[in-house]
């Protein structure tokens, strides 16, 4: 259980440090920050790993710089996509009889 709590509260971190380095506005739920921090985590620990970077002596700069990294360019690329998916919603039918 506690796992788990520590997994989102890593990637609410690198999520939410990955939105500061990509510029302009990112209108995505705080959610979607979460789950591309926890994606930014994994993918960025596989690249440590490949290059041999993974496990230091010391606190593990390049691992984290290649998660936040990773989850930016996430960012980047998603941000774009759920603005377009939000303002080409169709219209709600019910809405003009509430």
């Amino acid at each position: 259980m506690f796992q788990l709590i520590w997994i989102i509260f890593a990637g609410l971190v690198i999520g939410l440090l990955a939105r500061l380095f990509v510029r302009g506005p990112q209108r995505i739920p705080l959610w979607l920050t979460i789950v591309i921090g926890i994606v930014g985590a994994l993918v960025g620990n596989i690249i440590a790993s490949a290059l041999g970077v993974r496990d230091t002596g010391g606190f593990d700069w390049i691992r984290h710089i290649l998660q936040v990294g990773v989850a930016a360019g996430l960012v980047a690329l998603l941000a774009p996509f759920w603005i377009t998916r939000r303002a080409h919603r169709p219209p709600d039918r019910y809405r003009q009889y509430r």
